[in-house]
């Protein structure tokens, strides 16, 4: 389900099919919730271990959640224009990701809002240096304290001259060339040590940031600001303090491409499963991706860690669970101090 992103009821399916064996949908839900149970202590520790990082990547993404529908005072459902089942009916829920780009650790995390109050508690618990994301204004409150320095994403802003090419070609060229010799440039740093990315940048990309920034505050006097063009360079210029972030240190990715790369299994599962079945159930899909997501990262067969890990998490201590974590290795020992 959540690496070959199959719902349950085509993998009953086609066990029947092909081994003659048939499951009840209630049996699967039963063991994936028995499952989920014994992970639940993992997951929180490595929820521990991803927010001690120093830098980390937050985006959310959309997931439909079936809630029940309020009855009115004769215990009757009240009609909504939303119901898919009966005594139910879908909600838009949000996948909160975050990732270490670093340690390549993921964790999603669900709550039921988009809002400043739900990136506040997805990541009250970060305590590191760089904190890389949209400009969605959520994540101000985060990124306002006074130790976490906002780190913007170029491809966003690429992205917004992308799509005005349509109503103003000539300025979106001339921003998306400058867009692509600061990758071109950033390419060539891909197999040097942080200390020198840092010099490289500095000697070669950021001339082309400055450039495209005094390019787009000369040019916006002659566009409309509620043009796609107008609204591109207002990113630009509002995201300015968030992208000369990336010259601080030489770690930093110019994009948050990466995360995005992470939620891509959540969109084909999405259009799979359609939704989830509850709140608790959007949580548990939560942390099998945060899971099966770091096992990727890490290199490993995910099959394999959790027919492990299910092997060895009952008899293992809750001061040693971090050994069962994907990619653990005996490094950890000092930073994850849990």
């Amino acid at each position: 389900k959540f690496v070959d992103h199959l719902p349950f009821y085509r993998q009953i399916q086609r066990i029947a099919r092909d081994y003659q064996w048939k499951i009840h949908k209630s049996t699967i839900n039963s063991w994936f919730i028995a499952v989920c149970t014994l992970l639940e202590p993992l997951y929180e520790v490595h929820r521990q271990a991803l927010f001690k990082a120093d830098y980390l990547m937050a985006d959310e993404s959309k997931i439909k959640v079936l809630t029940q529908i309020p009855k009115d005072k004769e215990g009757k459902p009240k009609k909504a224009k939303d119901v898919k089942e009966k005594g139910s009916k879908q909600q838009l829920g949000w996948m909160w990701v975050v990732v270490d780009p670093i340690s390549g650790r993921v964790v999603f995390e669900y709550d039921e809002s988009r809002s400043t109050q739900a990136a506040n508690r997805v990541l009250s618990n970060f305590i590191g240096r760089f904190l890389q994301t949209d400009g969605y204004a959520s994540y101000n409150g985060v990124a306002a304290r006074e130790d976490v320095d906002r780190l913007g994403c170029l491809a966003h802003v690429r992205r917004k001259f992308f799509d005005a090419r349509n109503s103003d070609l000539q300025r979106a060229e001339h921003a998306l060339a400058i867009c692509k010799k600061i990758y071109e440039h950033d390419g060539k740093t891909v197999n040097m040590n942080p200390e020198q990315r840092k010099a490289y940048r500095l000697e070669h990309v950021a001339p082309l940031y400055q450039k495209l920034k005094d390019w787009a505050d000369e040019q916006a006097v002659y566009v409309t600001p509620k043009s796609p063009m107008g609204k591109a360079m207002t990113y630009l210029q509002n995201q300015w303090p968030h992208l000369k972030t990336l010259f601080l240190d030489g770690r930093l990715h110019i994009d948050n491409n990466l995360i995005e790369n992470t939620i891509r299994p959540l969109a084909l599962g999405r259009k799979n499963y359609l939704f989830a079945g509850s709140h608790q159930a959007a949580q548990r899909i939560a942390m099998m991706y945060s899971f099966m997501a770091t096992c990727k990262t890490q290199g490993i067969n995910p099959f394999e860690w959790l027919a492990n890990t299910l092997d060895k998490i009952a008899d293992t201590k809750r001061s040693k669970l971090y050994t069962l974590l994907p990619g653990y290795d005996q490094s950890w020992e000092e930073e994850v101090d849990l």
